[in-house]
C-alpha cells in the first residue's frame, strides 16, 4: 500500500544550521496495516508523515501509494488518496462554518464544487447518522459552529472527516497530543475503531508509548532520521512500555559512544 524507498531530506544544507532530518529511509506499509512511529524530538518522525503528504520535496527517493508514484504531486492532490489528522485540533477545520457545513468539504475532498446548496436534508441525514458513531451527542448539534467545540470533540470529528471517504492511506500526527487524558483515551479508541472497521492502511506518529503498545500491529522507531528498530508481529506482541524505553536508552547511548570513539580517533591523527 505505501512504499518508501530511500527517502532523504537535508534542510539548510552547507549551514551552520544544517539538519539532516531523513537519511535513506526505507518503508513498506502492507493494505490495512496500522503503523506507528516512535522516536526521540528530532528524530525523523512527523517529518517522515510531511515527505508522505507532500509538505516538502524531498532531496531523494520514491513515494508510492497503492501502486502510485506520487514524487510529483502536490499536497492538494495527495489529498485524493490521503487522509490526515494533525496535532492540533482545530486543524484541518474551518471554526465559523458549522459541523455539517465542514463534514459536507470532507465529504467532496478532491472532488468539483459547483455553486449549489451544500448541506442537503439527505447530506444532513448521512452526517447525523456517522457522528452518532461518536456517542457525543454531536449529531443534535450539526448546525452549531464547529469551532464552539471542545478540542476532544472537535478531534473526534476531524478523525471522522479524514476517514470519510475511505482514502488509501491515512496519517495521524500525534493527534492526541494536544488533548487533556479522558480525551485522548477517548480519540485513541475511535482511531482503533474506525481504522480496523473500514480496514485503513494507517501512519501513526506518537510520543505515548502507551498508545505505541495498545493500537498499531507494528512499532517502527526512528533516530537520528533513521529506522533504528521495527517490531513486527511476535515480536510487537511481547513488546511493553520497559522494553520501549530501554531500547530509547540503549540507541542513545550507542550514539553517545560512537560519538565519543570518532573524537578520540580525531585527537590521535590532529
Amino acid at each position: 500500500m505505501l512504499s518508501i524507498k530511500g527517502l532523504s531530506k537535508t534542510f539548510f544544507p552547507n549551514t551552520i544550521n544544517e539538519v539532516k532530518a531523513l537519511r535513506n529511509v526505507d518503508l513498506t506499509l502492507e493494505a490495512g496495516s496500522f503503523t506507528c512511529i516512535i522516536g526521540t524530538n528530532g528524530s525523523g518522525k512527523s517529518t517522515l508523515l510531511n515527505a508522505v503528504a507532500g509538505t516538502f520535496v524531498p532531496d531523494n527517493g520514491v513515494i508510492t501509494v497503492d501502486g502510485t508514484a506520487i514524487g510529483g504531486w502536490t499536497e492538494y492532490q495527495r489529498a485524493k488518496l490521503i487522509g490526515r489528522v494533525f496535532q492540533n485540533p482545530f486543524a484541518g477545520t474551518a471554526a465559523e462554518m458549522s459541523i455539517a457545513e465542514n463534514i459536507v468539504m470532507a465529504m467532496r475532498r478532491g472532488q468539483s464544487r459547483p455553486l449549489t446548496r451544500a448541506v442537503t436534508t439527505q447530506a444532513k441525514k448521512e452526517i447525523a447518522d456517522k457522528v452518532c458513531m461518536l456517542k457525543m451527542g454531536l449529531e443534535d448539534r450539526l448546525d452549531n459552529p464547529i469551532g464552539t467545540l471542545s478540542g476532544g470533540q472537535r478531534q473526534a470529528l476531524t478523525l471522522l472527516m479524514a476517514t470519510w471517504l475511505k482514502p488509501k492511506l491515512l496519517l495521524l500526527d500525534e493527534h492526541t497530543a494536544a488533548l487533556d487524558p479522558k480525551s485522548a483515551a477517548k480519540v485513541a479508541e475511535l482511531t482503533r475503531q474506525i481504522i480496523r472497521d473500514e480496514k485503513l492502511t494507517a501512519l501513526m506518529v506518537t510520543h505515548s508509548m502507551q498508545q505505541a503498545i495498545e493500537l498499531p500491529d507494528r512499532i517502527v522507531m526512528m533516530h537520528r532520521g533513521q529506522i533504528v528498530e521495527d517490531y513486527q508481529k511476535e515480536d510487537k506482541k511481547r513488546i511493553r512500555v520497559p522494553d520501549l524505553l530501554d531500547t530509547f536508552d540503549r540507541v542513545q547511548k550507542k550514539e553517545l559512544f560512537d560519538e565519543s570513539v570518532m573524537q578520540l580517533l580525531a585527537e590521535q591523527y590532529v
